[in-house]
């Protein structure tokens, strides 16, 4: 669908909105804009696309999420809107000789990025030695001890693809890729149709059916629109390389927590960094590479 035909639509559905409301008497009732619950809602059924706002906007719109926050954590978050570097594409890279399903990273995720308990962007999955059948893998292995003879670890998450088919099936243009490389989501455009869902082969994304579980004493404060900030119910969400902190030099969660030193990333556009030596140097492999959708996440074993 197109953004204009997306805009139209948007406005048709506000206009009903609007009669009800005035049908109902509720109209006249309304309060003006400012830093209550219902000012806020319609505000976010107004809210223009991300990629079409202007400063102002998004600096309204971040005041708001922020109120927001308070209102249903009591916590008081950040939400900044640091944009894509210039000459930066970010890739990724997992040692599977040294990843020892710890899950450490899965952890770390979890609460660098705010996910509800019930909720992990990264997967880890326990395979049979010798194999890359991802039909023979067990996502939920429960060992008293890792790693487990004869198996080995292939950790999974948003694989950022450079031909992402969960953007081409977005009917109202909520996702696409940032000019770092980075597949985002405007959780508020969003209309949780999940056809994004069905279209990404690797299982990367998750729709919230309830409004996020976090403990406010766990939240991170530092968030980011494209990142880390709660996320409302009946939106899908994913992996975003930890944009709150990698746009500001910082490697992502995962990678700091990751205790044997498995996970490799950086910028693929510097000939210096550590993940260009990896694909320089190493024998990769990426997922799934016959669907074509040229994921920056790749794989390797040390010789």
């Amino acid at each position: 669908m197109s953004s204009d035909k997306t805009d139209l639509a948007r406005r048709h559905f506000l206009k009903g909105v609007a009669s009800v409301a005035a049908a109902s008497g509720a109209a006249a009732a309304m309060p003006a804009w400012g830093g209550n619950t219902l000012s806020d809602a319609f505000a976010d059924f107004f809210q223009a696309h991300y990629q079409r706002m202007t400063a102002e906007e998004i600096a309204d719109t971040l005041e708001r999420i922020e109120r927001k926050a308070k209102r249903r954590y009591g916590v008081d978050i950040s939400c900044a809107n640091t944009p894509a570097k210039e000459n930066v594409v970010f890739g990724y890279a997992i040692n599977i000789s040294k990843c020892r399903g710890y899950r450490d990273c899965v952890h770390a995720c979890v609460q660098e990025n705010n996910l509800s308990r019930d909720t992990q962007y990264i997967r880890v999955l326990e395979m049979p030695d010798g194999s890359l059948d991802l039909l023979h893998a067990d996502h939920y292995f429960a060992s008293e001890e890792v790693p487990r003879e004869g198996h080995y670890y292939l950790p999974m998450q948003c694989m950022q693809c450079d031909n992402p088919p969960c953007v081409k099936a977005c009917p109202v243009e909520a996702t696409w890729t940032e000019p770092d490389g980075i597949v985002v989501v405007d959780y508020d455009w969003c209309i949780g149709c999940r056809y994004c869902m069905s279209a990404c082969p690797y299982q990367a994304r998750h729709f919230n059916w309830g409004n996020p579980k976090l403990p406010p004493e766990e939240i991170n404060a530092k968030t980011h629109y494209l990142g880390n900030r709660p996320r409302p119910k009946g939106v899908v969400e994913k992996c975003h390389f930890c944009v709150q902190r990698t746009r500001e030099g910082r490697q992502p969660a995962c990678q700091e927590a990751c205790p044997t030193g498995a996970r490799v990333f950086g910028n693929l556009l510097d000939p210096n960094s550590e993940i260009r030596y990896v694909l320089e140097h190493k024998a990769v492999f990426r997922l799934k590479e016959e669907l074509g959708t040229e994921p920056k996440f790749w794989y390797y074993r040390d010789a």
